[in-house]
C-alpha cells in the first residue's frame, strides 16, 4: 500500500510539473516570445505594405512579364501547399501506426498544416493583383447571363481542394486540442477562463469523453489521408494540364509534387520543433530521440524524392524532343538557372541526406537545423525550376522569350509569408500548448513498456 501511495505521489508531481512547462507560455511568457512575436509583425507589416502597393500601381510593380506570368509567388504557393503536408504525415500515419515517438510532434505539425495552407491560398490571389475578382474563379457571378466558372481549369480545382483539406486539417487540430484547452481552463481566471469553458466544451475527463476523443482522432486521421494525397496532386495538375508548356506535362508530377511536399513538410516540423525547444526551454520534452527518429523518417522520404525526380528528368529525356532537350539544356547548363539547379541539387540531397545517414548528426540539434533548412530551401528552388524556365521558353517566337527578374516587392511578399507563419505560430502557443500536454502524460506512462498480447516489450527502441 504504502508502493503505491509513492507511485501515485510521484506521477502525480510529473504531471504537475508537465503542466507547469507546458502551460508556461500560454499563463506568462517570456519577454523573448514578445521580442521575437514584435520582429516577425514588423516583417508581416512591411511585406503587407509591399502587397498594398502592388494592388495600387497594378502587376507592373512586379518582374512578371510576358510570357513569365507565373513567378516568386506561385512559387512559394506551391511550396506552401507542400509545407503543409507535414501535419497530416506526422500526425495521422504515425498515429494510426502507433509510433511512440511522434508524441512531441504532432502538434507542431498539425499548427504548421493549418498555418501554411492559409499562407499558400493567400499567394493566388496576391498574385492576381486584384484580389476581389478572385471570387469569379470559383463561384458564379452575374446571375443574369448565367456566367459560371469553367470547371476543367484548375483555378477551381484547387480552391475546392485547399478548402478541403484546411477544413479537415482545422478539425484534426481541434479535436486533439479539446483536452489541453480544459487544462488551460481550470488553471486559468476572469475572462480567459470563460473563453477556455466555451471551446473546451464541457470537457471533464471523462471516460466516455476520452472514449469518444480518441475514436474521433483515428476517424479523422483514416479520412484525411486521401485529402492529404490528392491536395498536392491537383496542384501539380496546375502544371501537368498545360500543353503549351515545355516539361510541366508530365504524368510522374502527382507522386512526384507528394512526396517533395512530404520532404519539405517534415524539415519544416524538424527545424520549428528545435526553434520552440530553445524558446520554451523544452530540453525535457522535445530530445534528441525524438530529432533522431525524425532525421531517420527524412532519410527515407529522401530517398523516395529522389527516386522521383530522377524519373523526371528520365521521362523528360526519353523523348528526345527538341524542345524538351533545350528546356533541361537551360535549366541544368545555362546562367542563371545552372546556377539555381545546382544550389538546388546540393541543399535538397546532395548534402543533407548523407549527413542524415550518421547517428551523430540526427542526433544534433545544430546539424539538424542546418540540414533541414537547407532542405527546404533546396525546395523552393525546385518548384522555381520547375515554372519559370519551362514559360521563359513558351511561345513559336524566340522574341517572345523573356528572363524573368523578381522585383523588391515579390521578395518582400515571399520574406513576409515566411515571417507570417512564424507569427502565427508563436500567437497560437499563446493560447494553447504546442506540445500536447495529454500525449506526453501517456507517452510518461507507457515509456517503459507496452503490452502486445501476453509480452511485455519496450514501448520505444533506442540504441545505446
Amino acid at each position: 500500500m504504502q508502493d503505491r501511495a509513492i507511485a501515485g505521489q510521484n506521477t502525480q508531481e510529473v504531471d504537475r510539473k508537465i503542466n507547469q512547462d507546458l502551460l508556461g507560455n500560454v499563463l506568462a511568457a517570456p519577454m523573448r516570445f514578445w521580442l521575437l512575436l514584435g520582429f516577425l509583425a514588423l516583417v508581416v507589416a512591411m511585406a503587407g505594405g509591399a502587397v498594398g502597393y502592388m494592388v495600387n500601381q497594378g502587376l507592373g510593380v512586379t518582374g512578371l512579364h510576358r510570357p513569365v506570368m507565373w513567378g516568386f509567388m506561385i512559387t512559394n504557393f506551391v511550396f506552401w501547399v507542400g509545407i503543409s503536408h507535414a501535419g497530416v504525415m506526422l500526425s495521422a500515419i504515425l498515429r494510426l501506426s502507433q509510433a511512440e515517438w511522434r508524441r512531441p510532434a504532432t502538434r507542431a505539425a498539425e499548427v504548421v498544416t493549418v498555418f501554411a495552407l492559409m499562407t499558400a491560398i493567400m499567394m493566388p490571389i496576391i498574385h492576381s493583383g486584384r484580389p476581389w475578382r478572385t471570387l469569379y474563379w470559383a463561384f458564379p457571378y452575374d446571375f443574369s447571363r448565367g456566367i459560371w466558372p469553367n470547371v476543367r481549369s484548375p483555378l477551381v480545382w484547387d480552391p475546392a481542394a485547399i478548402t478541403t483539406y484546411l477544413t479537415s486539417s482545422i478539425l484534426f487540430v481541434y479535436v486533439a486540442l479539446i483536452p489541453d484547452l480544459a487544462v488551460a481552463r481550470d488553471r486559468s481566471t476572469g475572462i480567459r477562463k470563460a473563453i477556455y469553458s466555451v471551446v473546451a466544451m464541457g470537457w471533464r475527463g471523462y471516460p466516455r469523453q476520452w472514449r469518444l476523443q480518441i475514436i474521433a482522432g483515428f476517424l479523422l486521421s483514416a479520412l484525411i489521408l486521401p485529402v492529404f494525397v490528392s491536395v498536392h496532386s491537383i496542384v501539380s495538375w496546375d502544371f501537368a494540364v498545360a500543353q503549351s508548356v515545355e516539361g510541366w506535362h508530365s504524368t510522374i508530377f502527382a507522386p512526384y509534387f507528394v512526396i517533395g511536399a512530404v520532404l519539405s513538410g517534415v524539415s519544416a516540423v524538424v527545424t520549428v520543433m528545435i526553434i520552440l525547444r530553445y524558446l520554451f526551454k523544452w530540453h525535457d520534452y522535445i530530445t534528441s530521440d525524438t530529432i533522431d527518429s525524425l532525421g531517420r523518417l527524412l532519410v527515407v522520404v529522401a530517398l523516395a524524392w529522389f527516386y522521383f525526380f530522377a524519373l523526371e528528368i528520365l521521362f523528360g529525356l526519353y523523348t528526345l524532343e527538341n524542345s524538351e532537350l533545350a528546356l533541361r539544356k537551360m535549366q541544368m547548363f545555362e546562367p542563371p538557372y545552372s546556377y539555381l539547379f545546382i544550389t538546388f541539387l546540393l541543399t535538397a540531397f546532395v548534402i543533407p541526406v548523407p549527413l542524415w545517414l550518421f547517428r551523430s548528426v540526427r542526433r544534433s540539434f545544430l546539424w539538424m537545423t542546418i540540414t533541414t533548412i537547407l532542405v527546404n530551401i533546396g525546395m523552393w528552388l525546385e518548384r522555381f525550376l520547375i515554372i519559370v524556365p519551362g514559360m521563359a521558353r513558351k511561345g513559336d517566337l524566340t522574341f517572345n522569350w523573356s528572363t524573368y527578374h523578381p522585383s523588391i516587392i515579390e521578395i518582400l511578399i515571399v520574406i513576409g509569408t515566411f515571417a507570417l507563419v512564424g507569427m502565427l505560430i508563436l500567437l497560437f502557443s499563446k493560447v494553447a500548448p504546442l506540445i500536447p500536454i495529454y500525449d506526453v502524460k501517456e507517452g510518461q506512462i507507457l515509456r517503459d513498456k507496452i503490452t502486445i498480447g501476453k509480452v511485455d516489450v519496450p514501448a520505444v527502441k533506442r540504441e545505446e
